[in-house]
């Protein structure tokens, strides 16, 4: 299965971590020490997808970074995590429905954040949004269906650098960037015998190499997946849910 490499093209530093149920119910509690950096954290993890969601639904660039700029805004304003219970389920889901929610009020009163009077938030994409976003697949064809596959792109992203930075501390780096076009099925994906010639390994413990690869990343998936939910039961619905949305 050909999958699309997530953009990397950012410092990972402070930025890529789950949305853990802990950070989550810290964020919703404005006497919590942690709650600032916990929601600056979800934002930074959510701000593109929840963009994405809004173009395709029909707002311009200019509407839809708005519209997630004052989410956001609104949302530490208006304590909207508060009505969060890890109990009912995905965060994810969640927090697309308070979105949905968000754009047609906002649409119903005509209301939008001024541009100027934005936060830090704005600044994670670095202007680069809507040029993410007319690079997405013009197949996808809801707003519901685009902002699953950012999610799932997420959460394959925070995995694939937990892998990584576990390779670099074994000394390993060479070998995972080598590997990583195979683990993601792209197109610049070289043969184990290649891989080996380049490196000064066999073939066999590059086959080797690449088996303990892939079964590390899919724990790391499966882990990172856990920690967005509030049930264990739903890991493997939500797994499957997250290769269907990369599939597509």
């Amino acid at each position: 299965m050909l999958i699309e490499e997530p953009d990397r093209s950012r410092s990972h530093a402070g930025r890529f971590h789950s949305t853990h149920w802990e950070n989550v119910l810290a964020a919703r509690d404005v006497d919590d020490p942690r709650a600032g950096a916990a929601l600056a954290e979800h934002c930074r993890t959510y701000w593109y997808p929840l963009y994405a969601f809004a173009r395709r639904k029909g707002s311009t660039p200019e509407q839809a970074e708005d519209l997630t700029q004052g989410f956001f805004c609104d949302g530490l304003a208006r304590d909207f995590l508060r009505s969060v219970d890890p109990a009912r389920g995905r965060f994810r889901t969640f927090l697309l429905a308070a979105f949905a929610h968000y754009l047609g009020h906002q649409r119903a009163r005509e209301n939008r954040v001024k541009r100027g009077d934005r936060v830090v938030i704005d600044s994670l994409e670095g202007g680069g949004a809507e040029a993410r976003y007319l690079r997405e697949p013009a197949h996808i064809e809801t707003a519901e269906r685009l902002f699953v596959r950012r999610w799932a792109l997420t959460v394959l992203d925070h995995a694939l650098y937990r892998l990584e930075r576990r390779m670099i501390g074994q000394g390993k780096a060479p070998l995972f960037d080598r590997l990583k076009p195979a683990l993601l099925g792209t197109e610049d994906a070289v043969g184990y015998a290649q891989v080996g010639e380049e490196l000064g390994l066999t073939e066999g413990a590059v086959k080797v190499a690449a088996h303990r690869m892939r079964a590390r990343l899919g724990a790391l998936i499966r882990a990172e997946v856990a920690q967005t939910l509030g049930d264990p039961s739903q890991i493997d619905d939500e797994i499957r849910d997250l290769f269907s949305a990369l599939g597509s």
